[in-house]
């Protein structure tokens, strides 16, 4: 008995690594070249980045089992809608339809449409069914249906990525985008999974907190977050991760990315603010995490020391990755906002809305009991 419980302990750890060696979803690896050009960087010290305050990312090995198993055997009341959520199927033409404002449509999760001064743009999107290397080792979205699929979209000048996380960064959808895009946005590193998955290093540019890209009459500036990266056991912090601001001359909007609440938004604040919009990340927290996710109440708070005009709660409605109900993030955030006397913004997923709009419905109550 003992012997065949060794020999399944062998082939199960033999799969495993065989599983994150060669399958083409755990992205690429930050070599030595690469790594004496990121040392460059005020955030890289030694093999990895770091975040600017410390942030706890070594747990014990009986707090990562006290994680892992609360995360798997808790049973969270409202841990997802009572149905699939209803998203409308949207025609090609309408992403082809003259605007004349800045306008937006929520994919889901962290996911975004961008049509900004005549170029098409998209925020950490992800397609996928899960969000997860494999599709056996997630949950699935909230809603069954994408807005649109990919082949129907028309070219894009920009794909930004905030981080290489699953939910941000998605194998699936970067091969189904990679010849539509015309060039990607991403922090330090990230570039090395893209490269992997056959996208040319000459359509990536990687930028690090702070540096920026001018596109014509569009500035894209990657700005800080409080966070961590890693796509795998062994590459935990190899690839940086922030937030980004995205400006004409006449329209400003900020994007989180995922981030714990620290002093960088008054810094981003100070420096690009006020913003037409701010979209930030409320969503996926628990106390056992508090340093790199917001609260809700963090959240707000968040959007008034970037000076943002109103503010959009994004990373949640689509994926279950922590043990709150689905609805405790939106619930929540809202209060704050109300308190802090800050807008608050929440369009349907699959609805086009203005950078301008005040769009407020309470949409999710039709997916409670």
């Amino acid at each position: 008995m003992v012997l065949w419980l060794l020999e399944i302990l062998l082939f199960l750890i033999g799969s495993s690594i065989l599983f994150v060696s060669f399958y083409p979803s755990f992205g690429g690896d930050v070599n030595e070249e690469r790594r004496k050009i990121y040392k460059q960087s005020p955030q890289f010290t030694d093999k990895t980045f770091k975040n600017t305050q410390t942030v706890n990312l070594n747990p014990s090995l009986s707090e990562t089992l006290t994680i892992a198993r609360k995360f798997f055997f808790t049973k969270v009341v409202e841990g997802r809608p009572t149905k699939d959520i209803s998203v409308p199927s949207l025609e090609a033409s309408s992403f082809h339809s003259n605007y004349s404002e800045p306008r937006l449509l929520w994919l889901g999760h962290s996911s975004f449409w961008l049509q900004i001064h005549q170029m098409n743009i998209l925020l950490d999107p992800v397609f996928s069914e899960v969000a997860a290397p494999h599709p056996w080792l997630g949950d699935k979205r909230f809603n069954k249906n994408n807005p649109v699929q990919i082949a129907d979209l028309p070219p894009i000048d920009a794909v930004l990525i905030s981080h290489d996380h699953y939910d941000h960064l998605d194998y699936e959808t970067m091969l189904q985008l990679k010849d539509k895009v015309r060039h990607f946005y991403v922090p330090l590193g990230v570039g090395v999974h893209l490269e992997a998955w056959g996208i040319s290093a000459d359509k990536i540019t990687e930028l690090d907190w702070w540096e920026s890209k001018q596109i014509a009459s569009l500035e894209l500036v990657c700005t800080p977050a409080r966070h961590f990266s890693g796509r795998k056991l062994n590459n935990r912090q190899h690839t940086l991760w922030s937030s980004w601001v995205i400006q004409t001359p006449t329209h400003k909007l900020f994007f989180s990315g995922d981030s714990g609440y620290d002093k960088h938004f008054k810094e981003i604040g100070i420096q690009f603010g006020p913003f037409d919009l701010a979209l930030m990340e409320c969503g996926q927290y628990n106390k056992m995490w508090p340093d790199i996710h917001m609260f809700p109440e963090e959240t707000a708070q968040a959007g008034k020391d970037i000076q943002a005009k109103k503010i959009m709660p994004i990373h949640w409605g689509v994926f279950k990755l922590a043990l709150h109900s689905w609805v405790d993030p939106i619930e929540r955030v809202q209060k704050a906002a109300d308190s802090l006397n800050i807008p608050l913004i929440t369009p349907k997923i699959g609805e086009w809305f203005s950078i301008h709009t005040n769009t407020n419905e309470n949409w999710w109550h039709e997916y409670q009991p």
